[in-house]
């Protein structure tokens, strides 16, 4: 039984015991400099896990203390303080758990959310005091009258205003800079709402009144908050799993001086300094190989699938994985002037396209704030005309008018739906980051797919394992097991599965660029390149095994992401049109557009051209969901009217994409659309309810037959009424 299959003793997962006491980290602590890192681990699910994961690092002896969080599906490691962490993360996917390093950093930063904290106090605050004065207005309805009645709204008043002062910042801040602008949103009617009600109800009680409204204007800042709160928990949601994702890339550089080399932030790096990349690294910078040989991995970059063999003189960019040996490397751009950031300024101009689209309730807002204000000047200056100048009906009358109009349920028709379907989708493995992300996927027709590390994994794996002989398997995967170049990775990971055993191996040594070589039983024997062991090449990816002149092939290919192919299917079957847009080479881009059906596809593309062709669809007046993972289709995800990213996809995608795909079911992409359709649908709906509770409400108003608090009553039935209807998009 492997470690990763041994069932934990602890009852539950938090009873899990640190593989390492108290005494054995401070021994650690005592010996030598220590420091903490901390892993993502998306695939852990039970205590099984934990014990897995935990006993695995703790086989390492650079690590002292491991202790694995399942809510949180990450794990806090102690290392020596000159230990990398690759290596941990090698050794947890040799055991089957996937593993991704962190910033801690980067995860301290994001661990709050200030603003939602604050609208939810402010909510909290909202709240108490509105049931507290609606104890108090219970009995002012029941007959208290006189100076009771004046005792009342009086104590009414002492909890209302510093609440409302303090609880409706977020409306006055908000509409107080629409109005600085010369326009209107929808916080200006209700800030002139809430202050109405509450100035009748002081100016009421001040001359003691039969009415007060103190009730109505806390009911409104009351659900106004909740709403404003579901739509910024909804994105803060997405955001803190983003930062997440965006901790996985650490930037920091072995920068090479006399003294040997040191770990310096990014920022530090120059032009002309020397830095150590080690193999397994990413390069940090473009720059010019001073030193060493080794293969590169540039599939995030440019789509490519095979490694591309690299020595002194080339030159290297930011964002490539160095694979098999250390290279010193010249910076020669650093920062924003690296490859990794020229796409920059056409990420920039297609984002300020995409952020010219207007929410629904955007667009809602524009024609209902003024209709609202006309609405109510329209009965007060009606009513003072009708009542011979009576201002404090007239008054009030428009007050009530005000109340009941108040955009209330509007402002709660999009975030209540968006709060449910953004908790449908999470459960389906995707976040949503950018607030108009779901309506404009609901309009989506046409979808492009990029290739390496979207529709297929990018990692590759061997084909017919079951074939090769049980020797030269043996032989191979020792020789692998000493590399870490991605073929070799497949050859050790297959044979693992297939219960092979490695051969008894002396004199390991790797050449960069090349392969792997060997002595076995005194003989020599070599894995690598069909040029360097003498062999035929295939037209296909392969290494080669060379066991005194005899030459085995390991042929390889890239699996496609789970999901993939029925996503494809019901895709088509749904009418969409789909594309696929690749870097990669001409067969292997038309092997998999064959594999999944996909008629029309493109090849050997840059960045430029994908993106142009996303334009293209666009000014034919297709709805494109653009769906990538490299820099290559920053462009083009930011130019698409949606796009997706894989969690597995570079930063700059991530940043760039509208949502993010952490699930590793392709097929969840469906899911989206169609939650998207559902939850726009809703939306439609509610505005249909708050248009239709208008046109019954405003006459009533208008005529003088609601007071402000029947009308405050009114506008909560109708919030509630939003609210209840944005659940059926569960």
């Amino acid at each position: 039984m492997s470690v990763a299959e041994t069932p934990s003793a602890a009852a539950c997962p938090g009873c899990v015991a640190l593989p390492t006491g108290n005494g054995a980290l401070a021994k650690a602590m005592a010996e030598g400099p220590v420091r903490k890192v901390h892993l993502s681990l998306p695939s852990i699910h039970c205590a099984a896990c934990i014990s897995g994961v935990e006993n695995g690092l703790m086989q390492l002896e650079t690590v002292h203390a491991a202790r694995v969080n399942l809510t949180r599906k990450r794990a806090e490691v102690t290392i020596d303080r000159d230990a990398e962490v690759e290596p941990l993360l090698d050794h947890l996917i040799g055991y089957g758990f996937e593993a991704y390093a962190l910033d801690g950093a980067t995860l301290q930063a994001s661990d709050a959310d200030r603003a939602a904290r604050d609208l939810l106090m402010r909510l909290g605050v909202a709240g108490f005091a509105m049931m507290n004065v609606m104890l108090l207005s219970v009995a002012v309805w029941s007959g208290a009258s006189d100076a009771t009645r004046d005792l009342f709204h009086w104590i009414s008043a002492a909890i209302a205003i510093p609440t409302i002062a303090f609880s409706s910042q977020p409306f006055f801040k908000s509409a107080f800079m629409a109005l600085k602008a010369a326009r209107l949103n929808m916080d200006v009617p209700i800030s002139l709402a809430i202050l109405l009600a509450a100035g009748m109800s002081i100016f009421e009680t001040s001359v003691s009144g039969h009415h007060a409204y103190f009730d109505a204007a806390l009911s409104l800042t009351f659900f106004l908050l909740a709403g404003r709160y579901l739509d910024q928990k909804t994105r803060s949601t997405a955001r803190s799993a983003a930062a997440e994702l965006a901790a996985m890339e650490v930037p920091y550089a072995l920068r090479l001086d006399a003294d040997g080399h040191s770990r310096v932030p990014i920022g530090e790096v120059v032009v002309g300094d020397t830095l150590l990349v080690r193999a397994g690294a990413n390069i940090p910078v473009d720059g010019t190989v001073l030193k060493g040989a080794s293969e590169l991995d540039r599939a995030l970059l440019t789509g490519e699938t095979d490694p591309v063999a690299i020595t002194a003189g080339g030159t290297v960019t930011a964002g490539e994985v160095n694979l098999t040996g250390p290279l010193e490397i010249r910076a020669d751009a650093v920062g924003e002037d690296t490859v990794l950031h020229s796409l920059a300024s056409l990420v920039s101009i297609a984002e300020a396209s995409k952020s010219r689209y207007n929410s629904l309730a955007d667009r809602a807002a524009k024609i209902y704030a003024p209709v609202v204000h006309l609405l109510s000047l329209g009965a007060f200056i009606a009513w003072m005309y009708i009542s011979g100048g009576d201002v404090r009906l007239a008054l009030g009358i428009a007050t009530a008018t005000l109340i009941i109009t108040c955009p209330c349920a509007l402002g709660l028709a999009v975030p209540a739906v968006s709060t449910v379907a953004s908790g449908r989708l999470f459960r389906k493995g995707l976040l949503i980051k950018h607030e108009t992300a779901l309506e404009r996927l609901a309009e989506v027709d046409t979808v492009v797919f990029d290739k390496t590390g979207t529709l297929t994994e990018g990692r590759p794996l061997l084909d017919a394992p079951e074939a090769i002989p049980a020797t030269a398997f043996s032989v191979a995967m020792a020789l692998a097991e000493g590399s870490a170049h991605p073929l070799a990775a497949a050859i050790a990971q297959s044979g693992r599965a297939h219960g092979i055993v490695p051969a008894d191996l002396t004199d390991i040594v790797e050449k960069p660029g090349y392969g792997i070589a060997a002595k076995w039983g005194g003989k020599p024997v070599r894995l690598g390149r069909a040029t360097w062991v003498g062999a035929d090449a295939l037209p296909a990816t392969a290494s080669y095994l060379d066991v005194d002149g005899t030459i085995t092939p390991f042929t390889f290919s890239d699996r496609l992401r789970t999901g993939a192919a029925k996503l494809l299917d019901a895709l088509r079957a749904d009418g969409f049109q789909v594309q696929l847009l690749s870097g990669d080479t001409s067969p292997a881009v038309e092997a998999i557009a064959r594999e999944l059906g996909i008629a029309t596809w493109q090849a050997d593309m840059l960045p430029m051209e994908k993106a142009n062709r996303v334009n293209a669809l666009r000014d034919e007046g297709r709805r494109v969901l653009m769906v990538g993972d490299g820099l290559n289709d920053t462009a083009a995800l930011a130019g698409a009217h949606v796009s997706l990213a894989p969690a597995s996809a570079l930063d700059a995608a991530r940043v760039a994409a509208d949502m993010v795909l952490v699930s590793s079911d392709l097929s969840h992409t469906l899911d989206a659309i169609r939650i998207g359709r559902s939850a726009k649908r809703r939306i439609l709906e509610n505005f249909g309810m708050a248009a239709t509770y208008n046109m019954i409400s405003i006459p009533i108003a208008v005529m003088g037959f609601a007071s402000p608090l029947a009308a405050a009553l009114a506008m909560s039935t109708s919030s509630i009424l939003v609210s209840l209807n944005a659940l059926r998009a569960r």
